[in-house]
């Protein structure tokens, strides 16, 4: 090809980018119909129906991924129905997810639109195997990378290794991702693993609801793509603005479960702690949650900022639970970037 026609190209691409990033996302007339993100949704209904389910989750375009609390339908962002805003997707963000990726997303979600479809989180029999539905999602919590407890269905993924010990909800959806993925091979890779009788107990419960009509079919859509009247351009925007003002109340809320008020004598400040520890803190970081050196020092600096401004402290002595409890809350974070391919607030 020639200079000429690769100049040509780019002018063109340049010229669709422009008039897209200044085009209301419901404006779009975007679709899953017909879409490139289709077929996988077929693929994931046919998975299904190989296993004998008759319910099959409903998906709809909406800005992230997710399905809305306690509603059976999933989202898929807008974006990987068309290829050009798949595009500029990755030029805002750095990546995009590929087919692979997608589909472990989807079998993910549909463990959650089953689980609310039926209110399998509802049975004794579920809370004891996976724990109190209703506990609040921890976001200061320390996995336990060798921990054979949790099946490691998002492990392919970027800090996705330790997803399930999130929360039981989360610790479902990812078995039943497991169990339902194709020649995964579970039975042999978790054969001597305690993971198998969760797995074992999914694939009974499924046996037993496959052919029954959901108990809850009330579809609560959150954020569809028909609603997102404000500009592409306008979006990106507001997501990086979003990001930078919830992130500090989300940061300074973690901090202070890790720092919480303290009175006395001995008292020193939280800030110093981090700085002093920052070059050690880091490795941990690195080592546990496998951030490049770049991301790990940005969320340890971010900590060190916000736990200087709230003038937090701890008392003398407690300078290693300290070190653990941060460590966990840079983890944390994380795992959230695991699930969704960014930091969100």
């Amino acid at each position: 090809m020639s200079a000429k026609s690769i100049q040509s190209l780019i002018q063109s691409w340049e010229t669709v980018r422009f008039e897209l990033l200044n085009s209301r996302i419901s404006d779009l007339n975007l679709k899953i119909f017909g879409s490139p993100v289709e077929p996988l949704v077929r693929r994931l209904h046919r998975e299904m129906e190989i296993k004998g389910f008759r319910y099959k989750p409903n998906v709809y375009l909406t800005d992230s991924w997710g399905c809305p609390d306690r509603s059976p339908i999933i989202g898929i962002p807008f974006y990987l129905a068309d290829e050009r805003l798949a595009r500029i997707e990755a030029e805002q963000t750095g990546e995009i997810e590929d087919s692979k990726r997608i589909m472990a997303l989807l079998r993910h979600e549909a463990g959650h639109a089953v689980n609310y479809a039926y209110r399998l989180w509802r049975r004794p029999s579920w809370e004891k195997m996976f724990g109190r539905f209703m506990r609040p999602y921890r976001d200061v919590f320390r996995p336990d990378l060798l921990s054979r407890e949790y099946v490691k269905h998002l492990s392919s993924y970027p800090y996705g290794r330790t997803y399930a010990q999130k929360h039981p909800d989360e610790d479902f959806a990812e078995t039943f991702a497991v169990w339902l993925t194709p020649r995964s091979g579970w039975r042999y890779r978790y054969r001597n693993w305690p993971v198998m009788k969760k797995l074992q107990y999914v694939g009974g419960l499924m046996k037993e609801i496959r052919h029954l009509p959901p108990e809850n079919s009330r579809e609560r859509l959150l954020h569809p793509v028909d609603a997102l009247t404000i500009l592409l351009a306008v979006h990106y925007g507001k997501k990086a603005g979003r990001f930078r003002r919830a992130a500090r109340g989300y940061v300074d809320d973690r901090l202070r479960e890790v720092f919480p008020p303290v009175r006395g004598m001995l008292l020193r400040p939280a800030s110093v702690l981090l700085r002093k520890l920052h070059s050690q803190l880091l490795g941990r970081v690195i080592l546990w949650s496998k951030l490049s050196e770049r991301e790990a020092a940005a969320i340890l600096r971010k900590l060190e900022t916000r736990a200087d401004a709230l003038k937090l402290s701890y008392r003398l002595g407690q300078e290693g639970e300290r070190i653990m409890d941060v460590v966990s809350l840079a983890v944390a974070l994380a795992l959230d970037y695991a699930y969704t391919g960014r930091l969100t607030g």
